[in-house]
């Protein structure tokens, strides 16, 4: 599918979501950290100078696990602001009238009154503990985009995608997300009593990176709204239940154990009938089950890969 757009630059283009989005439109404009310090207001507007973009995805943020994110909250927040604000604030210098930007479903209140939650929900009550900073930086970058939006008539909108996960994760222990963290664990194994952070029992919306990066030409182009635009499939799985699909399907029995810890939010699951409704009649998410598999044989082909290096 074309866009109406010509010159696209996609920040954090180098990272997780970046990388899978390169292999569906790989003629857009990359920009990763060591392109930009999108912290130092000078070099992102420099860099937009001389892009010369007539639209951005902005993909870039400090992310990481449920441990990362509850340690170094003042490190997540104060990045993330400086990075959202000095984007905005040079593209709109720079005349770049579309900005799509990415939230996340930690911008979302720890409760709510009733699930799925809507895209109406995001300010009514604060962000769970554990990611409270993060919450609030993203919850704040979709406040900077609708103020361009109404007071200089940018078309700048968000999309929350919910936990995303696929090959190029960050499967790094202490900052990954749950999805990378499980793999890893069940590759390295050496015994097959695994232990896990939480109870098990949390429901989590996972989606697939590569439906993430099939999606976000369709909405550049078609989600030009005030709405956070939730961008979520349609399971709504357990922590534990997700342990025991990767087993399934690479036919091993694992006993896996929690430790009690750090469970987060029980439940953030979304919903997507606002994004259904802008979808190709062509288009259905990935299933967990398969995800997982192809995110699985991924990382064990690239971990044999990098160890004969």
């Amino acid at each position: 599918m074309t866009t109406l757009y010509k010159n696209i630059l996609v920040t954090g283009g180098t990272g997780f979501v970046g990388k899978a989005l390169q292999a569906h439109r790989p003629s857009w404009n990359y920009v990763g950290s060591r392109d930009c310090d999108l912290t130092n207001f000078d070099e992102v507007l420099l860099m937009l100078e001389e892009q010369a973009p007539d639209a951005i995805i902005h993909l870039a943020a400090r992310v990481g696990g449920i441990k990362d994110n509850a340690e170094n909250q003042a490190e997540y927040f104060d990045t993330n602001v400086q990075i959202n604000t000095n984007l905005i604030r040079a593209a709109h210098r720079c005349g770049i009238e579309r900005i799509l930007a990415s939230l996340s479903t930690c911008a979302f209140p720890d409760k709510c009154e009733s699930y799925p939650y809507s895209e109406r929900t995001l300010f009514t009550g604060p962000p769970a503990l554990t990611n409270f900073s993060y919450g609030f930086s993203k919850r704040m970058l979709h406040v900077q985009c609708m103020s361009y939006r109404k007071q200089h008539g940018r078309n700048y909108s968000t999309f929350c995608p919910s936990n995303i996960y696929g090959p190029h994760d960050n499967f790094d222990l202490e900052s990954s997300h749950f999805v990378a963290a499980l793999i890893r664990k069940v590759a390295h194994r050496t015994i097959d009593d695994i232990t896990m952070w939480g109870t098990g029992e949390p429901l989590r919306q996972q989606l697939f990176v590569n439906d993430l990066a099939e999606l976000m030409p369709l909405l550049l182009d078609k989600h030009n709204g005030n709405e956070p635009l939730i961008v979520a499939g349609d399971e709504n799985l357990s922590i534990a239940e997700m342990c025991y699909t990767l087993t399934a399907v690479i036919n091993e029995k694992i006993n896996f154990k929690f430790n009690n810890k750090l469970d987060g939010q029980f439940r953030k699951d979304g919903n997507n009938e606002l994004l259904k409704s802008m979808l190709p009649t062509t288009f259905s998410f990935t299933k967990f089950a398969e995800g997982i598999e192809q995110t699985y044989e991924w990382y064990k082909s690239s971990t044999r890969h990098n160890n004969t290096r």
